[in-house]
């Protein structure tokens, strides 16, 4: 009998046409930016923490990511940006040390409120695109030269939660960051956390809030490395309810979008029969297995293969 791995090269070598299973391409948006909050969202560098805001987002079926947007505030117009790394997270508790983040108020070691609905401890390792790392490619285009946020979350992120009402309205040049996945992310159906983070030469990058999604859309959660691996809700962790109206803490979401196709006839990762299967869903899909790697943004079916492998091993 012949096997799997044989298999699945030979129909990468011949680019075996399966029955077609067509699919329309995928897309991904929380729309534009509200104005209301910029939240920091940048590496580390010197005197200053790595922080991380992350939004969720939803995947029905097996998707190939190859290409995001993102907007948020210089607060230096016209500065450099160096890199930008994109991470994907599991909702908590996947991913995460239990026990130390349960998430209880009452629990002992507990440095947030609540972990209930936050992004995991840990990234997603074969999810993590970064442009030092040639597995994306960034541009900025400028959208307003000079824009102002109603509010600000920078500094404000403490292991034991103070609510601190914001720091204030902040002024700065809006960009849209556009990035191209030259290793696009293949991801099985699920409910995902989406954490940018922007190096730049002068000032700070702060990530714009969206309007909040129809339910079940989940708040943005943002952390620095002293908080790490612990999660705050930027809204209602920080920012909280207002001391003089009385209104409820606010939820935010943050301005993003993403764009790839799906492949509804994927494999099940961790199936033995996983590759052999996406392999063939893709090349029914897109007509052979080049096209399918040539459509999806990747370099060539070796790169493609090599993916399929990580989706279907994790």
């Amino acid at each position: 009998m012949k096997s799997r791995v044989s298999l699945v090269s030979a129909m990468i070598t011949a680019g075996v046409l399966a029955t077609p299973t067509w699919a329309d391409p995928f897309s991904f948006t929380t729309g534009n930016t509200d104005g209301r909050l910029g939240a920091l969202s940048q590496t580390e560098r010197s005197g200053t923490f790595q922080t991380e805001t992350a939004d969720d987002f939803f995947l029905t079926e097996t998707t190939v990511i190859s290409g995001a947007t993102i907007t948020g505030l210089l607060t230096v117009p016209s500065a450099h940006i160096d890199n930008v790394e994109v991470e994907l997270y599991h909702v908590f508790s996947l991913d995460s040390d239990v026990v130390r983040t349960s998430g209880a108020p009452t629990f002992s070691t507990a440095e947030v409120v609540t972990r209930v609905n936050s992004p995991a401890d840990v990234e997603i390792d074969a999810a993590t695109r970064d442009g030092r790392g040639r597995t994306l490619k960034f541009s900025a285009s400028s959208l307003n030269a000079s824009f102002t946020v109603l509010n600000s979350v920078v500094d404000g992120i403490n292991p034991t939660p103070s609510r601190t009402g914001g720091e204030g309205p902040v002024t700065g040049e809006e960009v849209q960051i556009t990035i191209k996945f030259t290793k696009p992310i293949i991801l099985p159906a699920g409910h995902y956390f989406f954490r940018p983070d922007v190096q730049l030469a002068d000032g700070d990058f702060l990530y714009l809030s969206a309007a909040t999604p129809v339910a079940p859309d989940l708040q943005a959660w943002i952390r620095n490395s002293d908080l790490a691996p612990d999660w705050l809700r930027i809204g209602t962790d920080i920012i909280g309810a207002d001391p003089v109206t009385g209104a409820a803490a606010p939820k935010f979401n943050m301005t993003f979008s993403l764009a790839g196709n799906t492949i509804p006839a994927a494999g099940v990762p961790g199936e033995q029969s996983c590759q052999e299967d996406s392999v063939s869903a893709l090349a029914g899909q897109f007509e052979g297995i080049h096209a399918a790697a040539s459509r999806l943004g990747f370099s060539n079916v070796r790169a493609l293969q090599k993916s399929l492998k990580e989706f279907c091993n994790p």
